[in-house]
């Protein structure tokens, strides 16, 4: 009952009715008077298409379908109302400047292939400008008023408004309408209209880049600084980038689907959210299907025992008559090879190739191995005496491509195929072989991943006539392999689907039952005659019935693409083999030719008629050539396959008849896996064509296209498979893959298999109608799963295609594949852009592909990439080749000039956030708990330092000052310091006299010049070295306290000098001790552009010291008094000043001279700061830091971090806060007792984490992965901001990387880190600020960034 309701409307004006139905007239009337230039359904918009039939943006018509096109309008009229503005990714203006590409590029370099190419919409200028100026309404009108069949360019869509630029340049008045784009602009409007990007106002000389010619420069920053504001943070940042943050918020705040379940599991395994089933999920309900046969194949008396046989006597019994006609570029006839010449020359090449090769007891060749044909499809005889001719030697032909380069796209592949069938010698002609790629020896090159190869070259001339007595082995058909075809799998892998001899004989038997083959008919043959439905017709069973072959190759097709009406009209043909594409050029090509008539057409078998969209190609034809004698019932869709070869076929129907069923089914359904009538929303149908009944003598069932081969129930999409003695019998070579292919046995619902025959799987996916026609739906290669859910790339490619292309995409090259990110398949389109695209229509159009790809078939994408035209990888006959082009993707090879990644909306599998758990348990019944549970606490205790009784000890582990006056007493001449340059060689050395001399001419300066007291600040400003290890003791010689701060560099004085001149400040300072130059440069005119250079303490410097000696040397009353101050900047941007005793100096001195086993024989190499850091190294010691120095004194901040207790074990203990996340871990090494070892892990800094989704995560964590992501990224670093987690990355590439690096980070954080990257950053190398520590200062760039000042090469905004 389903299926009868379903195929119910099966004649043209039930489809009339159901399209009617699902798109009704809007509730307001358009304007009823079209525009002059407009296109109406009429034929003479064909004539006019035809006047630009090679327009750039047309659309693939192989999915054009004016119903599909009138939906995506109206799912995008739904997102219109809802106003969501998406922020549009940010590019430096150089980047923009690409190597020019010829817009008008001739038809045949950049054609579109027989399988995945694009087809040409001819749509006359005046007719896309008609359009454009026209509403979506008026459009969505004329589409429901005309018929479905009409040849009307499709609709499109209105623009917003264009965005003013800073230099004048014409705009075309576009319709204001109420567009995602303007609301865009509206949203992201600022001062002097400067275009919203993240670039610097400022531009900065940097070696890395390229740089422009100066107009161009001189553009590619904003104008004027844009005014500030605060942001959630409360830091005041630019508002271009807030209001894209702003946006980008915006866009996050909608719910995903499905809903997330309530709680979080951290095992692998279970890592992954697991959505609740849907219960309104549609669910299969119809009774398990019950196989289906064909007719019986009939037995015809004269039918040859081999198709050789059939060669041979049509050779000698009808020589003359003709076999194959080729067309020269312009469509007229270039030769006709009679049966007699075929049957002669197949006849010599078997000889040859037998008795010619090599010698008679080595020949090259044996019966049964692997031959390679390599022919171009401009020269078809010569590859039909190929093929003939290896048969008849019994040699198995194996047709390949024409390898253009060495690099060619999937050329490896094919050398994978060659490999795996054993091929070595490889067939030619003389005119192929000198265009294939040579050495500088003039060798034909080594093709990647091809085995060594022979080549033999089969041109007449060079073959031998057969002696008399010598006649071919012409055997009857058996299982041996007659030819072998190959296959591209979804990964990209060719294969080689081995034919045997029985099975091509049995095949050519079943077409000619199935099509009524007659002898002596005429069959005009557009196809590939390698391959498929080209070779199993045009040169297989037309031989069997000596039909007039009439081969129109690929090349004539482009130049002049109504020639194969024309030859159909000329010789009165009575089959015609074409695909989609052909019906669409001919009909955008033809001129109202009167003198065309297709009335001797009694079979238009059309071969991609499985492709769910080609029942709108096939339409269209008919509407125009109906009049040209053209008869509705004689177009037969067919489906086929690799594997299984002819799967159905629909047979011509009879003068008169009911035209073929129509199923307008549900995309919601299909994507369950379920046919429903599409009833719900009106934009997501889709409406297929059957393809007739098996083929005779063939069985068939529907399976499940996963798991175990469970037959399906009779409302349920599954694969089709086929137990038939016309198919393919094995993966040649490959046993492993043969098995899951070619030996399939269904099983029913319990599991228990239906009987012991082996089908073979097809490929294809769809179901049984009424009458046991067969119907198609999708093929697995073009299957993505997504969330659970089914989509098929081609109603992707026809939505993404239905949405305005002209202005966009180059061609209608579109690319769809998915890609699996963090255990799911995320959906990629990549299309080419047309050279003269604006960045404002491509984001538009980018823009509302989402919007229509979600409102319709209700699934986000992951990324949508546009690259340069023609430079996609193509398949031989110029089409897109998929699987080389996902591979460029995930090598960060595809170089797209505009990318959009929505990982928000479509990563619907992320794990909970982790909810911060109640403090409900207190921490007396924690330590309980932990210890019944047998686990200890996190606690590790060093080595105790033991108590010093010797009064001398005493005094010289007390105080460093002293510890010095005492070496250089008791040892002058050893050597405490030795200071290398960069070369590794020593250019100063101190000993303890040394050392300890120095410092007290220091201290004489001090006191004398300083004008000091006891206990004040001295700032000491010096190079790493001995001057300012001296310094520092002069200074505890004086009694004052010092603070070590890094020089300011000389060549970035305004980064540098304002942190010094900040410590200078908050430690008030009273004295600088400097060297002579650094003095100069504190005083510098270049110095007074960053601070306030008449404000400086007084600066001493110590270059040239008088020879003096301190009256006396200051000795601390106590060893609880100040030391030295240690201030640094932490990698947060944060200032902080840590006071040192010296009782903690004593006691971290004599822990490390314990832990490090230090003796005075020992020399130890110093890579560190000497500026700061000695005074954080621990938790609970004598060593520790006495607090901070702060000059408000907030006793909050040292209360917290110097005096903290523990809520359990000892509450009275104080600790010190390291700052450090870090954990204990029992080692099996013993300590200095007996006990077994506590080692101590240190994971990072407690300040550095960023906490996202109620977990902690280290930037250093995230940067290593994002580094290994592709080869081009230098550096990165990560911030949050407002919740979103912002990727910095330094490209050491060439521009032209730049937005490859946006998906593969995005891959890469989510795949290890289970996070979203909100925004990625691309800028030049030495962007990232680091510190003189080496660390990255993240701070300093995230205010950067948000203040405009970075000047990135590219910011994309994910969605």
């Amino acid at each position: 009952m389903l299926l009868s309701s379903l195929l119910g409307d099966i004649t043209q004006k039930g489809y009339e009715k159901k399209r009617a139905k699902l798109l009704p007239s809007p509730s307001h009337s358009a304007n009823p008077s079209p525009s002059p230039e407009a296109p109406g359904p009429s034929t003479s918009s064909a004539s006019r298409h035809h006047r630009a039939h090679r327009s750039g943006g047309a659309r693939d018509e192989r999915y054009r379908s004016d119903i599909h096109t009138e939906a995506v309008q109206a799912a995008l009229a739904k997102h219109r109302e809802e106003k969501m503005a998406l922020p549009m990714p940010t590019k430096r203006r150089s980047y923009f400047v690409q190597s020019p590409i010829d817009n008008c590029t001739p038809p045949d370099t950049s054609s579109a292939s027989e399988d995945e190419g694009s087809l040409r919409r001819k749509a006359a200028l005046s007719a896309v400008l008609a359009q454009t100026l026209q509403s979506p309404d008026y459009w969505i009108n004329r589409s429901v008023q005309s018929s479905s069949t009409s040849s009307s360019a499709s609709s499109t869509l209105s623009h917003g408004e264009p965005k003013t630029q800073p230099q004048p340049q014409p705009q075309p008045q576009l319709q204001p309408g109420a567009s995602v784009l303007a609301d865009v602009l509206a949203h992201t409007r600022i001062e002097n209209s400067v275009p919203p990007d993240v670039t610097s106002s400022t531009p900065q000389e940097r070696g890395s880049r390229v740089d422009l010619p100066p107009a161009v420069r001189g553009m590619s920053r904003g104008q004027s600084r844009s005014s500030m504001l605060d942001t959630a943070d409360g830091v005041p940042v630019s508002s271009r980038v807030s209001t894209k943050i702003q946006q980008l918020l915006n866009t996050l705040k909608r719910p995903k689907r499905p809903p997330l379940s309530e709680y979080f599991l951290d095992d692998s395994e279970e890592i992954v959210e697991v959505p609740r089933p849907d219960p309104n999920t549609p669910k299969p309900e119809g009774r398990q299907i019950v196989p289906v046969k064909g007719e019986p194949l009939g037995v015809v008396s004269n039918w040859p025992p081999a198709l050789q046989a059939a060669l041979a006597r049509w050779g000698a019994t009808q020589a003359k008559s003709p076999a194959l006609t080729a067309l020269d570029i312009t469509g007229k006839p270039l030769y006709t090879l009679t049966y007699g010449k075929l049957w002669s020359r197949s006849l010599k090449l078997a000889y040859t190739l037998l008795n010619k090769l090599g010698t008679k007891t080595e020949p090259v060749l044996q019966t049964g191995d692997r031959v390679a044909l390599v022919y171009p499809n401009s020269d078809p005889g010569m590859f039909w005496v190929a093929f003939y001719g290896c048969l008849l030697a019994e040699v198995i032909p194996v047709p390949i491509e024409v390898p253009l380069s060495r690099q060619d796209a999937g050329s490896q592949q094919i050398g994978f195929l060659l490999g795996s069938c054993g091929v070595s010698l490889a067939l030619t002609s003389e005119v192929c072989l000198k265009g294939l790629p040579k050495t500088q020896n003039g060798e034909i090159v080594q093709f990647k991943g091809w085995p060594r190869m022979k080549w033999v070259v089969t041109d007449t001339k060079y073959l031998t006539k057969p002696s008399k007595d010598w006649q071919p082995h012409i055997p009857t058909a058996n299982t041996d392999t007659a030819y072998i075809e190959y296959k591209a799998s979804k990964e990209g892998t060719v294969m080689g689907v081995a034919v045997s001899k029985i099975a091509m004989l049995t095949h050519c038997q079943a077409l000619t039952q199935a099509c009524n083959y007659c002898e002596g008919e005429t069959l005009v043959n557009v196809l590939d005659c390698k391959k498929d439905m080209g070779l199993w017709h045009g040169v297989l069973t037309s031989v069997m019935n000596r039909i007039h072959t009439i081969t129109v190759p690929y090349a004539v097709m482009k130049a002049c693409p109504m020639s194969w009406v024309q030859r159909v009209h000329i010789h009165k043909a009575r089959v015609a083999l074409v695909k989609c594409r052909d019906l669409h050029w001919a009909m955008m090509a033809h001129k109202d030719q009167k003198d065309i008539n297709l009335s001797s057409i009694r079979m238009l078998i059309v071969a991609d008629g499985a492709n769910p969209w080609s029942v709108s190609s096939c339409d269209a034809f008919l509407n125009v050539f109906q009049s040209h004698g053209l008869r509705p019932e004689v177009i037969c869709p067919c489906a086929t396959s690799p594997e299984a070869l002819t799967v159905a076929i629909r047979r011509p129907g009879a003068r008169g008849a009911p035209l073929p069923a129509r199923a307008i089914l549900s995309m919601g359904g299909l994507s369950h896996g379920v046919i429903r009538v599409n009833t719900e929303d009106k934009n997501s149908a889709l409406t297929v064509q059957d393809v007739g009944h098996i083929m005779p003598g063939a069985l068939m069932c529907i399976v499940k296209p996963d798991g175990p081969p469970q037959l399906c129930k009779t409302d349920e999409i599954g694969e089709i498979v086929i137990n038939s003695r016309a198919g393919g019998t094995m993966y040649y070579g490959l046993p492993g893959v043969t098995k899951n292919t070619f030996e399939v046995i269904p099983v029913n619902q319990a599991g228990a298999p239906i009987g012991e025959i082996p089908f073979a799987r097809t490929g294809l996916l769809g179901f049984v109608g009424p009458g046991s026609l067969v119907f198609v739906v999708g093929k697995i290669e073009g299957l993505l799963m997504v969330s659970g859910r089914r989509h098929n790339a081609d109603d992707l490619v026809a939505t993404a295609l239905a949405v305005e292309p002209v202005k966009t995409v180059y061609r209608g090259r579109i690319a769809v594949f998915s890609v699996t990110v963090f255990y799911d398949e995320r959906i990629v389109i990549v299309a080419e852009q047309r050279p003269d695209a604006s960045e404002e229509d491509s984001f538009q159009w980018m823009s509302r592909v989402l919007q229509a790809i979600d409102g319709i078939h209700q699934v986000g994408l992951y990324c949508l990439a546009l690259v340069q035209a023609n430079t996609l990888p193509k398949t031989p006959l110029g089409g897109i080749h998929i699987c080389e082009t996902k591979q460029s993707f995930l090598d960060g090879n595809l170089h797209p000039c505009n990318i959009l990644m929505c990982p928000h909306t479509c990563v619907t599998n992320m794990p909970k956030p982790r909810q911060k758990q109640p403090v409900d348990v207190g921490p007396a019944s924690m330590l309980v708990g932990n210890l019944v549970a047998g686990k200890r606490i996190a606690q590790a205790m060093g080595r105790e330092l033991g108590v010093v009784e010797d009064q001398d000890l005493i005094r010289k582990h007390q105080f460093l000052s002293e510890a010095l006056q005492w070496r250089a007493q008791t040892d002058p001449d050893h050597v405490l310091y030795i200071l290398l340059n960069s070369k590794g060689v020593p250019v100063c050395t101190a000993t303890c006299a040394q050392l300890h001399k120095r410092a007290e001419k220091i201290t004489a300066t001090l006191i004398e010049r300083g004008g000091l007291n006891t206990g004040d600040n001295v700032v000491l400003l010096y190079p790493p070295g001995i001057d300012l290890i001296a310094a520092f003791y002069g200074c505890l010689y004086a009694g004052v306290i010092p603070v070590t701060v890094r020089p300011p560099h000389p060549q970035n004085l305004a980064a540098t000098l304002p942190t010094v001149r900040m410590i200078i400040d908050v430690s008030k300072a009273a004295c600088i001790l400097t060297t002579q130059p650094l003095m100069r440069i504190l005083r510098s005119r270049e110095a007074a552009a960053s601070v306030n250079v008449k404000t400086w303490p007084t600066i001493i410097d110590t270059d040239d010291l008088p020879r003096k000696r301190p009256p006396q040397i200051y000795k601390p009353p106590t060893a609880e008094m100040l030391a030295y101050l240690d201030f640094s900047v932490s990698t947060t941007g944060m200032l902080t000043g840590v006071k040192m005793s010296h009782a903690a100096i004593s006691t971290l001195c004599r822990s490390i001279k314990l832990q490090c086993e230090l003796y005075s024989s020992r020399q130890i190499a110093i890579c560190l700061d000497p500026y700061c850091g000695l005074g954080f190294i621990w938790v609970n010691s004598p060593h520790s830091a006495s607090g901070y120095y702060t000059i408000y004194g907030e006793e909050s901040l040292q209360a917290d971090h110097f005096n903290t207790k523990l809520s359990f074990g000892d509450p009275q203990t104080l600790w010190s806060r390291t700052g450090y996340l870090g954990f204990i871990k029992r080692t099996e090494l013993l300590d200095a007792s007996g006990d077994r070892h506590d080692a101590l892990f240190v994971v990072g800094s407690l300040d550095e984490t960023l906490e996202l989704r109620g977990l902690r995560y280290h930037p250093i964590d995230i940067e290593t992965s994002v580094s290994r992501a592709h080869r081009s990224i230098a550096e990165s670093a990560v911030f949050t901001w407002t919740n979103l987690l912002v990727v910095v990355a330094e490209l050491s590439g060439s521009e032209q990387e730049a937005l490859d690096l946006v998906p593969l980070v995005t891959n890469v954080v989510l795949e290890e880190h289970h996070l979203i990257v909100g925004v990625v950053v691309i800028v030049d190398p030495g962007v990232i600020p680091i510190n003189s520590r080496g660390e990255k200062q993240r701070m300093h760039l995230r205010d950067s960034f948000l203040a405009d000042q970075l000047d990135p090469i590219y910011v994309a905004y994910n969605m």
